[in-house]
């Protein structure tokens, strides 16, 4: 729900209107029900809404609490909003509008920073305190909600996509080395606090930053679930675990029905999206709307998943909306997909997500989604060969299994100067998982890909496709308390089955033995998993043009021998590489860098 912006001074000087103005601008498609600036002393905030919760204007932002002490923007929605705002008005507060935003203002002004420990839901807020000057910064626990950062002397910007600081200007568009080198490792993931451009961060994941009139700043991580089993659930047999999860998905899902206006589903016909599917039916919901996409055939492979999608369909009696996208539509939509990119993202279904996003947008402006029940369920084929790794070899491990590239590879592929000198990414694992709080190898590995991977590859990729038509996803499967349970829950429940096994047998209650014993699939773009002719074709235009030549990232050699075979060169996680190099460059470009 919507997009923010703004801008605080350290230098004395007045914040740039005009550039949170042109940022606000850039984030109308997150934002088509209204706009709003405002601004006090060094700071200025801007605000594009998206009307989901309090249609009136009375719920319009920017918003100043009911005591004229604290301004804020906000993105995202507070599923218990209504629970927070009876509790806040038996503490005493006012309220002039129905909104979770001016629930999130009280609150803060209740408990502090403290306020995101009583939130259940997806947010990125950015609120002033009228006197003291601070402006504090949050991102919600899992990272659903993105925040992007760029900090010059005497001035930070902020704002929910890294295009709309680019359109504020004088950002630093320098690629940045480390994040090159996890680009490439990890399926063009790269971790927060970085992006792939030296002069955007972005705030991690479950953080709250305070930042001083005078610049200096300080986070605070308010979360982190321990990966290790816990007394509370010590007896409990298979059974019980199925049911707890299964309850805990039921609330999850209830939760995000929370809107004045209708919700939709995703549904891909996938395990996932039919548990939320089935919930929502075994709850009372009638003529649901559900949607689904799938793509031409190529090269003998299948793109779509109709057939489980319709069972479902069927079976729960939903109003479907299915969407059958050929081959040349790929190749037209490929360019709107990448504009709305905050981040270069080289997974195929990014395009599918787009073009489905468009046509949904239609019809409501809320849905629910899959995504994050395979990392939060061990549900990835790489899962059991970490299972039995001893702990001295788990992020080696991981590598192998994970990786896209080795640091030795990247050196055949990248210019000398775009290379850093040590394994950034593969420290970066070692790191992490080197932190207490997990248990077993698996357990430090689905902390990794859930807390860290999972922010900056799926649920990105959701956010910025759906919202930039207006519509806004929710996930049920990143409920806090979902994902508490799941990582508390033993491995070997998770990893029965084929992976996901604790979810399955839930889904064996609810759902036709058909999808819930289904090959697993992915989304299936065959055009550019085997580079089609108009795919290929805008892949060498962007590889040969002036901008990549001046740019000089990758090794002439290495880009010549891609074009030479574009369907054959596959990374070890069995990616199209031609696509992966050639997406960081379309990126680039299209945003004029």
């Amino acid at each position: 729900m919507c997009g923010l912006s703004g801008e605080m001074r350290f230098d004395g000087t007045r914040p740039d209107l005009a550039a949170v103005e042109r940022m606000s601008d850039r984030l109308a498609p997150r934002g088509p029900d209204g706009q709003g600036v405002w601004t006090r002393d060094a700071v200025a905030l801007g605000h594009r809404r998206l009307k989901i919760i309090d249609l009136s204007e009375r719920g319009a932002q920017p918003l100043t609490d009911a005591t004229g002490e604290v301004t804020g923007v906000f993105n995202g929605c507070i599923y218990n909003y209504r629970e927070l705002r009876a509790e806040l008005v038996a503490l005493g507060h006012r309220f002039r509008s129905t909104s979770d935003t001016e629930v999130v203002l009280a609150a803060y002004r209740q408990w502090g920073t403290a306020c995101v420990d009583h939130f259940h839901g997806m947010f990125a807020v950015a609120l002033v305190e009228h006197r003291t000057g601070r402006l504090i910064l949050i991102r919600d626990r899992l990272g659903i909600k993105p925040l992007y950062l760029a900090r010059t002397p005497g001035r930070l910007r902020f704002a929910s996509s890294l295009p709309a600081l680019l359109a504020a200007g004088d950002v630093d568009t320098s690629l940045d080395p480390a994040a090159l080198h996890q680009y490439l490792s990890w399926h063009a993931t790269v971790a927060a606090p970085r992006t792939v451009l030296a002069g955007v961060r972005k705030l991690p994941p479950a953080t709250v930053r305070v930042v001083e009139p005078d610049g200096s700043h300080r986070d605070h991580r308010y979360w982190q679930p321990s990966y290790t089993r816990r007394p509370e659930h010590l007896g409990m047999d298979a059974a019980e675990w199925r049911d707890a999860v299964l309850d805990a998905l039921r609330t999850a899902v209830q939760r995000r029905m929370v809107a004045d206006v209708p919700v939709g589903v995703l549904l891909s016909g996938g395990l996932d999206s039919s548990l939320i599917v089935a919930l929502l039916a075994d709850e009372g919901q009638r003529d649901l709307a559900t949607f689904s996409v799938g793509f031409e055939a190529e090269a003998g492979d299948e793109g779509d998943e109709f057939w489980y999608s319709d069972l479902v369909a069927r079976e729960f009696a939903t109003d479907h909306h299915q969407l059958l996208i050929p081959s040349r539509r790929v190749s037209t939509a490929l360019d709107g997909a990448v504009a709305a990119m905050s981040e270069p993202m080289m997974s195929h279904d990014v395009v599918a997500f787009h073009l489905l996003s468009e046509q949904v947008s239609r019809s409501v402006k809320v849905v629910q989604s899959g995504q994050g029940a395979d990392e939060v369920f061990a549900g990835y084929h790489w899962y059991p060969r970490l299972a039995d790794a001893p702990r001295e070899e788990e992020p080696q491990r991981y590598a192998e299994t994970y990786f896209d590239r080795s640091h030795q590879d990247l050196s055949a592929i990248l210019r000398p100067d775009m290379l850093t000198e040590d394994d950034v990414s593969g420290r970066f694992v070692r790191e992490h998982m080197a932190v207490p709080g997990a248990e077993t190898a698996l357990d430090a590995a689905l902390r990794l890909d859930t807390h860290v991977m999972l922010a900056d590859d799926p649920v990105k990729r959701v956010d910025n496709m759906t919202m930039d038509w207006g519509l806004e996803a929710r996930v049920p499967f990143l409920d806090h308390e979902l994902v508490e349970l799941a990582a508390a829950c033993p491995p070997e429940l998770k990893l029965a089955d084929g992976g996901k096994g604790v979810l399955k047998e839930a889904g064996r209650k609810l759902l036709p033995p058909e999808v819930v014993d289904r090959p697993k699939g992915y989304f299936p773009v065959p055009a550019i998993t085997h580079m089609a002719g108009p795919v290929l074709e805008r892949v060498r235009d962007a590889l040969s043009a002036p901008e990549a030549k001046r740019r000089g990232v990758f090794q002439d050699s290495y880009v010549t021998a891609l074009l030479a075979a574009p369907d054959r060169h596959r990374t070890k996680r069995g990616a199209n590489a031609l696509w992966q190099v050639a997406l960081l460059e379309i990126w680039l470009q299209t945003h004029g860098i």
